[in-house]
């Protein structure tokens, strides 16, 4: 099998790439969201730095998680509507078992 596709250990790296490139909205709307995300961030490092009220940097943190998580839920979209797909298609079933390994991450 192509390296590429080999768990992340075996290829001798940390991550694999996408065969089937991300379309060009969802890379724009993927890229806009964690702009946002690294914006809210520093104003929350911002708000630590100035001594804030901590249920107003909690409010903060939160909305900020919340982001986070719609990008996860969209890259999970992605990931199923793509890559898990054509993986079932070639025979590798196996990949079921890495989507549930990854939707318990999100469902914590």
């Amino acid at each position: 099998m192509a390296e590429k596709n080999l768990p992340a250990a075996e290829a001798g790296g940390c991550c694999r790439r996408k065969e089937t490139p991300r379309s060009e909205e969802l890379q724009a709307d993927l890229q806009k969201r964690l702009n946002r995300v690294i914006g809210q961030l520093g104003g929350i490092k911002t708000m630590i730095d100035d001594n804030r009220y901590c249920g107003d940097v909690l409010t903060q943190l939160a909305a900020a998680e919340s982001a986070v998580h719609s990008i996860s839920a969209l890259m999970l979209q992605n990931h199923l509507e793509t890559c898990v797909v054509e993986q079932i298609r070639r025979g590798n079933v196996e990949v079921v078992d890495e989507v549930m390994q990854l939707m318990k991450k999100f469902s914590r």
